[in-house]
């Protein structure tokens, strides 16, 4: 079952400690990812041929809304996880609530940390720790014109035309 893939933080530290033990590269990535399109796929799929193995870091609905607003997210955090982690290029997807993925990805301490290019290295939340470990710090093309906000509005202007 792909909710075996979904862990707490505690098992993604050890499942992460495993996997480097086996000499695997460690990706790590994060996000919202409420109403799930081709540019997440896009994504999350350039992102893990970046290493053996992704993590990626999901925001709870209580940081979402934080973040998004009171009326997001769309899809609550039980089901975005699961999506996440029925993706074939998912290796584990872990919760996380604060503001920042800092204390996730100090914790999971991975090789590569990965952000989409609307990011740079000097804007990308945890990137001194990851490269102070001597690890890589990655940008990923994202599709042009996709975003869960532009789909939100689309939606609600084609209900708002009828």
């Amino acid at each position: 079952m792909t909710e075996s893939k979904i862990l707490t933080r505690e098992q993604a530290i050890q499942q992460a400690e495993k996997w480097r033990a086996e000499g695997q590269q460690i990706v790590f990535t994060n996000g919202c990812f409420d109403i799930v399109h081709l540019g997440h796929i896009d994504y999350l799929e350039k992102a893990r041929h970046l290493g053996n193995r992704l993590i990626l870091g999901l925001n709870t609905d209580a940081s979402v809304s934080c973040i998004k607003g009171p009326l997001r997210p769309v899809v609550n955090e039980y089901a975005r996880a699961r999506l996440m982690a029925a993706l074939e290029f998912v290796d584990a997807v872990t919760l996380f609530g604060e503001p920042t993925p800092l204390e996730l990805i100090q914790a999971v301490q991975p090789d590569v940390l990965v952000k989409g290019d609307d990011y740079t290295v000097d804007t990308i939340v945890g990137a001194d720790f990851v490269l102070g470990r001597g690890g890589r710090v990655e940008t990923v093309a994202l599709v042009p014109g996709y975003s869960t906000t532009k789909l939100i509005e689309r939606i609600k202007q084609s209900y708002e035309k009828q």
